[in-house]
């Protein structure tokens, strides 16, 4: 007979004012407030714990896979996405001959940057030659004015070959709204061709041509709340503008794929993926659609530049990783791993093999590709799904008060937005708020650039852009780790300073301000020699110049500092900058003493590299 008695009954459930006061007891008067609750840069709180009573005002739990509003994936039965590997088309033979190896090796979505001067019908049959569309998916890119020529061309070509219209999936990226937000170029001329390029592809409901280019905000350094409220306002302008011109709403819809960047922030890109598909989902209901079908929102994901690295940049791979599971547990339609290298190269076969294999991984041995919205449920993530809804709406609200996207591009308010996160989070990086693993933390201390240089960004430039003055504003970004690594390349090509640990005093103490000031100070690329600990303050200074030491930092506890850092800079006597590791009580004497420099977790980390550069004439 089964045994039907349920386990744990002799226990209580504590309810949520028992866990908070067991809290409030374990952080022996600590704030709460400061300790644990997480302030997102996305304008919301993180509670340290979540428990069902959190999620009874939410909707979101309440959703089914593949219905409206779509919050939990436009699938039912699956989670599978197309694995994309973008390639540019310098000659369209050589473009085939690699698109074709790659498809026996995994990929299934293929994406061609296609040259507007090259755009005819004899480059796109050498580009498609032994590609059978109606089984793989085809992207094309091309300058904005030459799109609706190269979707006449391709409508005559699928026909030619007599495939089902039903089972052509792709897109033409045409996206003229992303060169005015990102260069300030005045496209606007370029809008009207919008409804004719939708007509063009009408016959293949499953390949779209109107693009939100999001990834492009995502890698300028927006926030998460931003990159998806600035999509949404994007999407809903070219939604009104076909819409205005005729365009069935239906069909409107359906013409529009969102192509938008995951960042580092693992559970948060979850969340927002699926906040973007509700948002988009109500968006559309409001033009009053005949087919709940048209609300779904296709995104293709890639990977951020912009937290890449020149430097240890191995560890891209570790970033570009929580990124891509981000993107298939949030239930994309397909993905784009940015290769490991791009910081600093055109990628190798390497790199974009491990790009690959990235995908792969995840899908034929993780089997993420099985399970739909294996998140939903999760009282954190449900959470986040509706801050992340609701923080990025209010942006949506505010675009739409400014006059949709296309105004509030051309007025620059977006440009600034971004513009000034950009600022705010180059700014956290210097002062490690903002870490980079290998570059402003931890950096490999015997690295060498070895005549790597960053590549500089493109957003499809041409001749006329290098000399054509910008009508509107523009977005200015590098990546994060842009600063750290020309300050490190320039010391390296200059002059490689060698900073010595003087340790000395309380064994723990010394130990860890020794390694602290060895990360601090190889982040710019200084030679840093540590030691066990010296007898007295004469011993360390004699072997810091027997070292040939350019600088000489004193590591000890604070009450150490009173006894210790004096006679040690006095016995130096200007033989080598003295640097004091830490901020102890006696600074204001150390500084009456004449001793100056001082490295701590306080400290501007870049511009106190670049000011010691600038005293040791680098």
């Amino acid at each position: 007979m089964a045994n039907k008695e349920k386990l744990f009954t002799e226990f209580t459930a504590p309810t949520t004012q028992e866990w908070l006061d067991k809290i409030e007891v374990d952080l022996k008067g600590a704030d709460f407030q400061k300790r644990l609750v997480w302030r997102t840069n996305e304008g919301f709180n993180v509670q340290p714990f979540y428990r069902r009573e959190d999620l009874a005002n939410l909707k979101t739990p309440d959703a089914l896979p593949g219905e409206f509003p779509f919050v939990r994936g436009n699938k039912k039965d699956s989670n599978v996405w197309y694995v994309r590997q973008n390639i540019v088309v310098n000659d369209p033979k050589e473009a085939n001959k690699k698109a074709l190896d790659i498809l026996n090796k995994g990929i299934d979505s293929l994406g061609f940057k296609i040259p507007g001067d090259q755009v005819s019908k004899e480059t796109v049959e050498a580009l498609l030659e032994g590609i059978l569309c109606d089984i793989v998916e085809v992207n094309f890119v091309t300058c904005q004015r030459h799109s609706l020529e190269l979707a006449e061309i391709l409508v005559a070509y699928f026909e030619k070959k007599g495939y089902d219209k039903e089972k052509v999936v792709g897109s033409i990226e045409w996206d003229p709204m992303k060169k005015i937000v990102m260069k300030g170029k005045d496209v606007t001329p370029v809008l009207a061709f919008g409804p004719k390029l939708v007509e063009a592809l009408k016959a293949y409901p499953n390949f779209r041509c109107i693009a939100v280019s999001s990834d492009a905000l995502n890698n300028a350094g927006a926030y998460i709340v931003q990159e998806l409220g600035y999509a949404l306002a994007w999407g809903n302008e070219y939604l009104q503008q076909l819409t205005d011109a005729g365009v069935d709403v239906d069909l409107a819809a359906k013409s529009i794929k969102f192509n938008m960047g995951v960042s580092e922030n693992y559970f948060m890109e979850i969340a927002k993926f699926r906040a973007a598909r509700l948002l988009w989902a109500q968006i559309v209901k409001q033009y009053e659609p005949k087919n709940d079908d048209s609300c779904q929102m296709c995104v293709n994901a890639t990977t951020s530049t912009y937290n890449q690295t020149l430097f240890d940049s191995y560890v891209n791979l570790l970033r570009s990783q929580t990124e891509a599971m981000s993107a298939a547990l949030g239930s994309v339609h397909s993905m784009v791993v940015t290769p490991f290298d791009a910081p600093y190269e055109e990628a190798t076969d390497f790199s974009e093999r491990i790009a690959r294999n990235q995908q792969l991984l995840i899908k034929e041995e993780s089997h993420f590709d099985r399970i739909v919205d294996p998140s939903a449920g999760s009282y954190y993530i449900e959470h986040l799904t509706d801050a992340l809804a609701t923080e990025a709406w209010k942006i949506f609200l505010k675009v739409e008060e400014e006059g949709g996207f296309l105004a509030a591009i051309k007025a620059g308010t977006i440009q600034d937005d971004i513009n000034a996160t950009n600022v705010k989070r180059h700014g956290d990086a210097a002062k490690r708020k903002e870490f980079l693993l290998g570059t402003n933390q931890f950096p490999n201390f015997t690295e060498k650039s070895e005549g790597k240089k960053a590549v500089a960004a493109c957003c499809c430039a041409t001749a006329s852009d290098a000399t054509e003055e910008p009508a509107f504003k523009a977005i200015n970004s590098t990546r994060l780790a842009a600063d750290f690594e020309d300050l490190r390349i320039h010391t390296e090509e200059t002059k490689v300073p060698v900073a010595f640990m003087l340790t000395i005093g309380n064994l723990a103490m010394r130990q860890a301000r020794a390694q602290f000031s060895c990360n601090f100070l190889a982040c710019a690329g200084y030679k840093v020699i540590d030691n066990l600990g010296f007898k007295t303050v004469e011993e360390g200074v004699d072997a810091a110049l027997e070292a040939k030491a350019d600088i000489v930092v004193i590591c000890s506890s604070d009450d150490e500092y009173a006894e210790y850092a004096i006679p040690a800079f006095k016995y130096l006597n200007g033989r080598a900058m003295f640097v004091v590791a830490g901020a102890p009580a006696c600074m204001e004497d150390l500084k009456a003493a004449g001793i100056e420099n001082y490295i701590h977790v306080k400290c501007n980390v870049l511009e106190t590299l670049k000011e010691y550069n600038q005293k040791l004439g680098i």
